[in-house]
């Protein structure tokens, strides 16, 4: 075969024996040395394939029949499981989910970090991996002149309307959405259309505190009035109690951004609570609060273990949101310093640190590479540095703001495996040493899986 050529040709229905995963849930199976990536098989499986796009080097197909299933096959509990792409891998037994999130964890830190020996431990898995995550945004259309809600059909903008239940979120969510869709349809308040840029109703969103119950509904409208506010309020708080917060978020540019920048309480609180171990935090519409609490619990909890930290430590908490791995560390900790780019999660985060009687955490506004490096001018000497950036991980000007801090321990939490293992190997070159990596299952039936991983400098060692 030339180099130029594929060995298999678009449209062509072929046999395939698969061997193994891609970060995106994809079966990996080869022709001639040559992968197609095909969505909902699974490794050890045979299946009959149709191809559907062919690159130089790879290609892409559809399962048209499964002729050997893998033992780890199961039946997808959602109906909309294959129209939607929220999840991923609902089709895969939990047990093969926490194994092949080991995997990924350990191939990027072989292939991206060179860390072939670093121990990758087994994943914390959730013991019941439904029904999880407590926050939820819909989209709301219309479809017979009826008003629908329910998730975008995968890779479009097609509601998917035939949804009434999401498995993966907690049923007051569900509730709620389908309490907000009834009512709003009965007093005849118009959903949103994007392709005319007219109607009232965007989307619906819906948070709920695991361990407290409350509940917080957020409408989102591309008008600035929103229309039979009383008689909706009414019948939401008369016929659901445990609604605490309804706020009305004015979204009216033309654009994929869920919420928009004017925000109003129009009934209840600002604020809804929830419990993480024995920290509260309060919770607004647009605050940043992990969506899978149990988890969370047992990520921060791995944190804190790595950090290690003791009555005479300062810490950096950098990227700290709301606060919530800060006031963990607080409990432990002499002093703790959070750095946070916005505002508004500063904000919060003094109001969590006060509701908890915590003195001794201190939040800041600015770039963590910015602020870092007029610290260490400053004189500030962290013992550990806890960093949980977003997925695109840490700027390298930030990490070699931490590695001029000479901190003790360094823990860092990620959602991307990938960055993680890139940053890390930065961290390694100036002086650190990875000692263990801890992944966590934050998000069941989906790619996904955060880490933990620990590191030390290595003179500490000697």
């Amino acid at each position: 075969m030339s180099k130029q050529q594929a060995p298999v040709k678009k449209n062509e229905t072929i046999t395939l024996q698969f061997e193994d995963l891609t970060h995106e849930g994809n079966g990996v199976g080869k022709i001639d040395g040559y992968p197609l990536f095909v969505p909902y098989a699974l490794p050890g499986e045979k299946a009959i394939v149709k191809v559907i796009k062919v690159n130089k080097k790879f290609g892409f197909g559809k399962l048209i029949e499964i002729k050997q299933a893998s033992p780890h096959r199961v039946k997808p509990p959602c109906d909309v499981f294959y129209k939607c792409g929220g999840c991923q891998i609902q089709h895969m037994s939990y047990n093969m989910q926490l194994v092949m999130k080991q995997n990924q964890v350990k191939n990027v830190m072989k292939k991206i970090a060179h860390l072939d020996d670093v121990p990758v431990h087994s994943v914390i898995g959730m013991e019941d991996p439904w029904r999880y995550r407590n926050k939820v945004a819909i989209p709301v259309g219309e479809k017979d002149g009826e008003l629908i809600t329910g998730f975008y059909r995968m890779r479009s903008h097609d509601i998917i309307s035939d949804m009434d239940t999401c498995v993966v979120q907690d049923e007051m969510n569900d509730r709620m959405i389908e309490a907000v869709r009834r009512i709003a349809a009965h007093l005849g308040i118009s959903a949103y259309d994007e392709k005319s840029d007219h109607g009232v109703l965007r989307h619906i969103l819906v948070r709920t505190g695991h361990n407290t119950k409350e509940t917080m509904i957020v409408l989102i409208t591309r008008t600035k009035k929103l229309p039979y506010k009383n008689e909706l309020i009414k019948e939401l708080t008369e016929t659901y109690p445990h609604v605490k917060s309804i706020v009305h978020n004015i979204n009216n540019r033309k654009t994929n951004v869920i919420l928009g920048k004017e925000t109003n309480v129009i009934w209840g609180e600002k604020y809804i609570y929830d419990t993480i171990g024995a920290i509260r935090f309060a919770i607004s519409a647009k605050s940043f609060y992990q969506v899978n609490p149990l988890q969370t619990k047992k990520l921060y909890e791995k944190a804190l273990e790595y950090a290690n930290v003791s009555g005479d430590d300062i810490v950096i908490d950098a990227y700290c949101g709301i606060g919530t791995i800060s006031l963990f560390l607080a409990q432990k900790a002499k002093k703790v310093y959070g750095i946070e780019i916005v505002p508004e999660a500063v904000t919060d985060a003094k109001m969590n640190a006060k509701l908890n009687g915590m003195t001794n955490a201190e939040f800041f506004v600015g770039e963590a590479e910015e602020v870092m490096p007029q610290w260490k001018a400053e004189g500030l000497n962290p013992d550990v540095i806890v960093v949980d950036p977003p997925r695109k991980g840490c700027d390298e000007t930030f990490l070699q703001a931490m590695i001029d801090m000479q901190p003790k321990r360094i823990v860092y939490v990620s959602c991307n495996p990938s960055t993680l293992a890139r940053d890390l190997r930065i961290l390694e070159d100036g002086g650190y040493c990875t000692k263990e990596v801890q992944p966590v299952d934050m998000f069941p039936q989906s790619m996904h899986v955060e880490c933990v991983a620990l590191m030390s400098r290595v003179d500490e060692e000697e």
